[in-house]
């Protein structure tokens, strides 16, 4: 491929940095964190390729707990095991949390202001134009077989605008997706 980001990624991370730039990550991610994870694991540290960071993220997607939490930990895990994982998770955690909890104080205090409510509903806006934005991506770097397009659209469908359940479509769409595959490839 043409795709800078197509050959594996060769930077490791030590357990710090794992640590910080997760910090990064979840102190930026207001509203959704997963634009910045992918910018700051792709394309600023380059720890990931385009194509492994949509590979671990469909993982995280269907293992319980949020996406971008799991994604650290597979992340973390892959570089330093154990030490590694907790390090990425307590960075994207931690420091945010500490963060939230003077939010939540400063917002039980000023929020029958419209002005506070105003803003709540602009930053609604920007976290949808985020989520967007890191389709897009991720949809750059895959496969444009009919297969792929049949499938993502069909996800899209049924849980985007149908809203059917994640894990009954996964369970469904998943096995189908892998049987198309495999008789492509045959």
């Amino acid at each position: 491929m043409s795709d800078a980001h197509a050959e594996p990624a060769a930077n490791v991370p030590s357990c710090r940095k794992l640590f910080t730039e997760f910090a990064r990550m979840g102190l930026s991610g207001f509203g959704g964190v997963l634009p910045f994870a992918r910018a700051g694991i792709v394309d600023r540290n380059r720890w990931l390729s385009n194509a492994e960071f949509a590979e671990l993220l469909s993982l995280g997607q269907v293992l319980p707990g949020p996406n971008v939490v799991n994604l650290s930990v597979m992340l973390g895990y892959r570089y330093h095991g154990v030490r590694g994982a907790a390090a990425a998770l307590s960075g994207l955690v931690f420091t945010p949390a500490v963060l939230l909890l003077l939010i939540v104080l400063l917002y039980d205090h000023f929020s029958g202001l419209s002005l506070v409510q105003n803003l709540l509903k602009g930053m609604a806006a920007v976290a949808a134009g985020l989520v967007l934005s890191t389709a897009v991506k991720l949809a750059q770097g895959q496969s444009r077989t009919w297969r792929a397009i049949g499938v993502g659209l069909a996800v899209f469908l049924t849980i985007g605008v149908l809203q059917w359940p994640l894990v009954w479509v996964m369970l469904v769409l998943i096995p189908l997706a892998l049987v198309l595959e495999w008789r492509a490839m045959r």
